[in-house]
């Protein structure tokens, strides 16, 4: 006898004491998912049958029970539960987290209850309770459905609970192991030609009858089509859009969620009362032209659809309206009331449409929502979700989303079929907005090439920095990622070394990498527009310096490259390396690392001198003065090392073309990127620095051996040392990119940032333990929100998306990590 339960389901079992409702809950269920009344008694009260205990017994097992289904858990309350009020509370608490409340009843005789309860030392009540328990669930058994019970399973007598199996049942809208490709298409409001024109667009084999009519719909590659709702009304053939997706979702070719359009179908065709407004009219006056059998298979087609479907493993969610997250794969009425209709704030606007709650703005959750229900004229990204709704009926579009590519495929409309009670663009948001909603609090950033969580804390700290210090966001396009060292070097007196940095790269699969000299300077983003203007700032987005007189000088450049027209464009994204290194960091130099050197070159000579002194009179201090004069040593290295990049005339070094008006540039070879910046130092040689570079494969010992003494080679000339990289640029590793650098910087450098004497044997053991795990981590989530936001800008999607990514890399950087990494 299979007693079917829903997923997530909130069990109760119901029955009289003495029923074998624990043994039932113990033979079926884990014991993680049965809370027990008498369990929660020993809990508050240490006895288990201490009835005076019962409310906060019962309070703290619904506490219990509510965790569980707010974590769609299947949750089992053991307890008699024949009371009415008991069962209203527990329904009640199903309701509240979108689950399906289902009750089990034990319906055994009184005298096997009574002899049970004989039986048990900790029972010492009479056969009365039992049968005060009987007369109370002979009262419920009728009205259980009427209580909300979804389902109801009543075993009477032991042999049926005996023969009991529980079958856990996913619920209809659970298509997670529907894995895809699927393409998602909007509102359709019986535009059948439209359909049959973006079918086709997405490469679909149209099915037709003996007269002509589309009746299915097969594409070649097995993709299947998800259909948003609102098929009918207002278009001019709904029985035609009608025949056409029943006959895909029969054969199994497509998938359709029902939407409020389809609802109120099927109550006028069911007789009920409507108002037929909105379109409803014609689909009537249209499908009474067809035969009652395609009326009757109309309604039970429609009446059937589900409010929203959950596939490929939870990563999407299709629903009419949009969905929030806690309300994905739940049911309830409250569920399927916001999947058809979404929330409205009880108003009007101007129009006299409802105002509706902008739900996707506020939406934080790692699912896709794909939905439509209210029409906008263009179909954009907003936290991870989108309205595929782009009114053709109104003369707009009819649109598709490509899953998991993201394309979005769209037909126009043939013509204006219903003039619109709204503008289709009425109150749409412009693209150069932007919001505090778009950046604060907790948010899942889709990059297309993983995900990225941002916490609210450092969403607030990116605020300020953003608010009180960043250029105009209208031209802070895109934030560099922070890079991350090699594993430590473990031998002799180096702490980093070239040879893990190609290790690290052939574990990673990556044989060919392009090693690049590594300019002491600051990093800087320069936007260069063909007019000469544009902006440079730091990788905070800070202002570099007033740029005015060289924006112009670098316009120039790039015209004399020839580079506007060869890449197709007014404007150019570059990522560089500005020197010398004083030119942004005049203050950290003065009050950090010369405040250092002038105290350990006033105080250290002087220690010696004592020193020596003490030993020529015969002290013993030869130990400490060894250790003196290396330590004065080390600071005559140290100011060397800081001194050697500062000074001299303003010169750029790009190294990488970030973005065009036409194209990104990861995915081209990082050998192009130099050439471009080559062409450019040809054009104006005062102004632009070429970048030394080396190709190495880490497979080859011998290539390896010649990266590790060009490194030395640089290193040992005062270069700060090198950047290796994937010669291909942008690789992929399963679905997350490799690292986009390794900087290995040379020992002098090293000197600057781990203070003067950091070579020492005690000072290098201690640095070899540094933690690099966090750092390489936040390297590559910065690097693909990088590359998000510049494909966003290059789609020509609005500044608010692309400053979603922008802001994303700088809330990151709010995380405490040590900064000499």
């Amino acid at each position: 006898m299979d007693l079917a339960i829903p997923d997530m389901a909130l069990v109760v079992l119901i029955g009289a004491s003495g029923s074998g409702k624990s043994t039932f809950a113990r033979k079926h269920f884990a014991p993680t998912q049965v809370l027990s009344s008498d369990f929660f008694r020993g809990l508050v009260a240490d006895d288990e049958n201490d009835q005076t205990a019962s409310a906060d017994a019962f309070d703290a097992l619904h506490y219990v029970a509510g965790k569980r289904l707010r974590a769609g858990r299947v949750t089992v309350v053991d307890a008699t539960n024949v009371q009415r009020e008991v069962r209203a509370q527990l329904v009640k608490l199903a309701r509240e987290h979108h689950v399906l409340p289902v009750a089990i009843v034990l319906d055994l005789p009184e005298s096997v209850c009574v002899e049970r309860n004989a039986a048990r030392p900790d029972r010492d009540f009479g056969a009365h309770v039992v049968r005060r328990h009987r007369t109370l669930l002979r009262k419920s058994l009728s009205g259980l459905a009427r209580e909300g019970f979804r389902r109801v399973h009543v075993l009477r007598g032991q042999s049926e609970v005996d023969e009991a199996r529980i079958v856990i049942e996913p619920l209809r809208t659970d298509l997670r192991g529907e894995t895809g490709p699927f393409d998602v298409i909007g509102d359709v409001h019986g535009c059948r030609a439209e359909l049959e024109d973006l079918l086709a667009e997405l490469g679909y084999e149209l099915e037709r009858d003996a007269d002509g009519r589309a009746v299915g719909a097969r594409h070649p590659a097995g993709r299947r089509a998800v259909f948003v709702g609102d098929l009918v009304d207002r278009g001019p053939d709904t029985p035609g859009v009608l025949r056409l997706v029943m006959g895909m979702v029969e054969a199994g070719t497509a998938y359709a969620v029902c939407g409020n359009h389809e609802q109120k179908l099927v109550r006028a065709l069911d007789g009920r009362k409507v108002t037929v407004a909105h379109g409803l009219g014609e689909s009537l006056a249209q499908l009474e032209a067809e035969t009652p059998e395609f009326r009757a298979a109309v309604r039970d087609f429609c009446d059937g659809l589900l409010a929203h479907y959950v596939l490929d493993g939870g990563r999407l969610v299709v629903a009419h309206a949009g969905l929030p997250e806690r309300y994905h794969g739940r049911a309830s009425g409250a569920v399927r009331s916001f999947a058809l209709y979404g929330d409205t704030t009880g108003e009007t606007d101007e129009y006299g449409l409802p105002v509706r709650y902008p739900w996707a703005t506020e939406y934080r959750g790692a699912a896709m929502v794909l939905y439509g229900h209210t029409p906008t004229p263009e179909a954009e990204w907003v936290n991870n979700t989108m309205c595929l709704d782009t009114g053709v009926v109104f003369g707009g579009k009819l649109t598709a989303l490509r899953y998991p590519e993201r394309a979005v495929v769209s037909v126009p409309a043939r013509k204006v079929w219903y003039e619109p009670a709204r503008p289709l663009g009425a109150f749409t948001r412009e693209p150069d907005s932007l919001e505090l909603t778009d950046v604060l609090g907790r948010r899942v950033v889709e990059t297309g090439y993983g995900e990225v969580s941002v916490r609210a804390e450092q969403a607030a700290a990116a605020l300020e920095v953003m608010s009180r210090y960043a250029v105009d966001p209208r031209s802070l396009w895109y934030l560099p990622p922070t890079m991350t060292p090699p594993p430590t070097h473990r031998d002799g007196d180096l702490l980093e070394h070239p040879a893990e940095a190609f290790a690290d790269y052939l574990d990673q699969g990556v044989r060919e990498v392009l090693c690049e000299e590594k300019h002491m300077g600051s990093r800087a983003v320069v936007l260069a527009r063909r007019d000469g203007t544009g902006v440079v700032h730091t990788r905070t987005g800070r202002a570099f310096f007033p740029s005015d007189d060289l924006l112009p000088r670098i316009a120039d450049a790039v015209t004399a490259a020839g580079l506007w027209s060869e890449l197709d464009t007014d404007w150019l994204l570059l990522d560089t390396e500005i020197m010398p290194w004083n030119v942004k960091a005049a203050e950290l130099i003065k009050d950090q690392y010369a405040a250092v050197g002038a105290a350990a070159g006033s105080v250290l000579p002087a220690a010696v001198s004592a020193l020596s002194a003490a030993s020529a009179r015969g002290v013993d201090v030869s130990d400490l003065l060894e250790r003196t004069r290396g330590r004065a040593d080390n600071a005559v290295a140290f100011r060397a090392a800081y001194r050697g990049y500062c000074g001299g005339p303003v010169r750029i070094a790009p190294f990488q073309v970030l973005a065009s008006a036409a194209a990104t540039y990861h995915t081209t070879p990082h050998l192009w990127h130099l050439s471009v910046a080559d062409r450019l130092v040809d054009a104006d040689p005062d102004l632009f620095a070429p970048t030394r570079r080396l190709a190495v494969d880490t497979a080859d010992a011998d290539s390896v051996a010649a990266g590790v003494a060009w490194w030395t080679e640089l290193t040992s000339a005062g270069g700060e040392g090198m950047v290796v990289k994937p010669a291909a640029n942008l690789l992929m590793r399963g679905k997350r990119p490799v690292q986009p650098g390794i900087k290995v910087r040379g020992p002098e450098y090293l000197r600057i940032i781990y203070g003067p004497d950091y070579r020492d044997e005690a000072n290098l053991a201690r640095l070899r333990e540094r933690q690099l795990g966090h750092k390489r981590s936040l390297a590559q989530r910065e690097y693909v929100l990088g590359l998000a936001g510049l494909d966003r800008l290059v789609r020509g999607e609005p500044l608010w998306r692309v400053h979603e990514c922008v802001f994303a890399v700088l809330a990151l950087e709010s995380d405490p990590v040590d900064p000499r990494l």
